[in-house]
């Protein structure tokens, strides 16, 4: 399958994380629900995320997320869902890829299959990400 390089940017247009083990005390669990806009070679006005995340005693941590995009991708209109892992250190820094689950493609999108990523330093408001996408 060939594939094709997208760029774009996506902006956290809410986030909402809750304790799941509570506040005191680390090693924590945390659950996050968040709507990211995406613009570029994916465009979507609000996705679906849903985040677990673990804080450990240093300020570091990981998660791993779902998220459902509605919207287009490189012109072609549908939906499909993102798998994303990702860390995050100590300075705020988040590094995360992500892969389109296979057969959630839908509309242009079915069949869509694809990788991507994307590295947010703290503080800054757009996050720059990648994604190879194909189709078929």
């Amino acid at each position: 399958m060939s594939t094709t390089e997208l760029t774009g940017h996506f902006t956290f247009a809410d986030w909402r994380e809750d304790p799941v083990t509570g506040e005191d005390g680390l090693p924590r669990l945390a659950h996050a629900t968040v709507t990211n806009a995406f613009s570029g070679g994916i465009e979507a006005e609000a996705t679906t995320c849903d985040y677990t995340i673990t804080h450990l005693a240093d300020g570091t941590g990981t998660f791993a997320g779902m998220e459902l995009v509605a919207g287009r991708v490189d012109g072609r209109a549908g939906t499909f869902v993102l798998e994303e892992r990702g860390r995050f250190g100590s300075d705020g820094t988040v590094h995360c890829a992500f892969e389109v689950v296979e057969g959630s493609g839908t509309g242009e999108l079915t069949g869509l299959r694809g990788t991507g990523g994307f590295t947010h330093r703290h503080g800054e408001t757009k996050v720059a990400y990648t994604f190879a996408y194909g189709l078929g």
